[in-house]
């Protein structure tokens, strides 16, 4: 029995399935609990007021900071930068880095388009470049064709750690390695492996790594860019404003040291602290068990569609290699109607569409793909009612 799931208010009566946790997990009750005790207990606002209140919204929000810090084993707290999200963080790295007409960025053929746009934007804006790096046949990571890629006019290598759209991980510490060889620094895009595996960014020795609360366990609106201080202190800030600077006149102003300087505004004070308690939730857990859970699930489910008369899966065969992702496609039904009637018939909830990696699929020339993607609180008996009522809907359309 998954005990886990008492936690999740959502799970206690097992009304449903959730299998969309890739695009967003659930909330245990202990991060609930912790954005309900500051709008209880203690809503003021950090870095400002001299109160005690306002204390003690600092203090937490630093708590998270270095909560966050030791899980990702960084070097020091300063280096935990809180954002809104993963596109948030990714944007700051690409408007604060100083890139120029002519630089090279190096991207994959499956980026989400967090990771894609950014880079489209500056080409058209300033004329950087920008390579793709495609997948093999079995859509894993060409480390060949990166090798071949990589020279001096590379600034920026910013890739996917976890593909959304699969689950496959790149070699993420030989990627990081030849980036350094060949002089360029590398962001890697963390929202879908920093829930679901141990990261620690100094064995990866990787610059920057930007992820989401909310696609591990915690509040939506939250998320944090991991920079290595040294980098972080020659990025221009990239929003201006409210506790961004130490001082200011009508004709200048000195801008805090990292991380003040990008966290302009009031700040999602609350978010912050349901964030802390989200990865304390995860140090709990352990990430031996989360991968154990997703690959049993996961190899249940690959098993059973493999029966399933031209359904094609996305990626690797072998499920080990697609973490709890499983993306999938029959040609001539489609996905969005899979999605509605297993939601509207048996309450199971996943994902349909193009998983914002319209590009994939506009090369591939595939319509979209219904995308089933599990956590260590879902259950083989969710697993087996999802493939149960997934053959029916199958066989009616």
């Amino acid at each position: 029995m998954n005990t886990h799931r008492q936690d999740f208010p959502l799970l206690r009566d097992c009304k449903v399935v959730y299998f969309d946790n890739a695009c967003q997990t659930l909330r245990p009750k202990q991060v609930i609990e912790a954005i309900n005790e500051y709008y209880q207990d203690y809503p003021a606002c950090g870095g400002r007021s001299m109160h005690h209140l306002a204390a003690k919204v600092t203090h937490k929000c630093e708590e998270a900071r270095s909560i966050i810090s030791t899980f990702l084993h960084a070097k020091r707290k300063e280096e935990i930068v809180f954002t809104r999200n993963t596109t948030e963080g990714i944007n700051l790295v690409a408007h604060s880095l100083g890139l120029k007409a002519g630089d090279i960025v190096i991207i994959s053929d499956k980026e989400h388009n967090s990771n894609l746009i950014p880079w489209q934007v500056l080409r058209d804006k300033i004329g950087i470049e920008y390579k793709i790096i495609y997948s093999k046949e079995d859509n894993t990571f060409d480390l060949e064709a990166y090798k071949q890629a990589l020279n001096n006019r590379v600034k920026l290598v910013s890739l996917g750690f976890t593909s959304n759209l699969d689950g496959v991980t790149i070699p993420a510490n030989e990627i990081i390695t030849l980036a350094h060889k060949a002089g360029a620094l590398v962001l890697l895009d963390g929202a879908q492996a920093v829930p679901h595996r141990k990261i620690d960014v100094q064995d990866l020795d990787v610059d920057f790594l930007a992820f989401s609360g909310h696609k591990m366990l915690g509040p939506s609106g939250t998320g944090v860019l991991y920079g290595k201080y040294s980098l972080l202190t020659k990025l221009d800030p990239f929003m201006v404003g409210g506790d961004t600077v130490a001082s200011s006149t009508y004709e200048t102003h000195e801008f805090l040291p990292p991380p003040e300087k990008f966290e302009a505004g009031l700040q999602d004070y609350a978010g912050i602290i349901g964030l802390g308690a989200a990865v304390n939730y995860l140090n709990t857990i352990g990430f031996e068990f989360i991968e154990q859970q997703e690959q049993m699930l996961n190899k249940y489910i690959t098993t059973e569609l493999k029966t399933i008369s031209g359904l094609k899966i996305i990626g690797p065969s072998d499920p080990k290699e697609r973490g709890g992702i499983c993306s999938f496609y029959i040609p001539g039904k489609d996905h969005h109607q899979i999605a509605l009637m297993l939601d509207e018939t048996s309450k199971i909830m996943i994902r349909s569409g193009q998983h914002c990696v319209h590009s994939w699929f506009y090369a591939h020339q595939i319509p979209g793909s219904v995308r089933a993607s599990v956590y260590f609180y879902n259950t083989m008996n969710e697993a087996e009612v999802f493939i149960r009522e997934l053959k029916k809907v199958v066989s009616i359309l």
